[in-house]
């Protein structure tokens, strides 16, 4: 999970800030994105498959909080706008 120190997350966020805004300045940014992780996760050096299987466990945490915390209410909100499909 993203929830980490402040202390930690604050040196992060000033390094990652100039990362986010070039991302934002890519007109398809999926492909970027999709790199630039890519590139991140490889840079932890993976050798093992304990090593490839951690990174893939940290994949689908990040896909699951995403959907928790973000897809869900958006899809909520909809739903309550256009009506229930079930």
């Amino acid at each position: 999970m993203p929830y980490i120190k402040k202390e930690v997350r604050e040196g992060l966020d000033s390094k990652l800030s100039p990362v986010i805004m070039l991302l934002n300045k890519t007109t398809r940014n999926a492909g970027v994105l999709n790199y630039m992780i890519t590139k991140i996760l490889l840079a932890t050096n993976p050798k093992y498959y304990e090593d490839y299987n951690a990174l893939v466990g940290v994949l689908e945490c990040i896909k699951l909080e995403l959907y928790r915390r973000v897809i869900v209410p958006y899809e909520d909100k909809k739903r309550e706008e256009h009506g229930d499909v079930y």
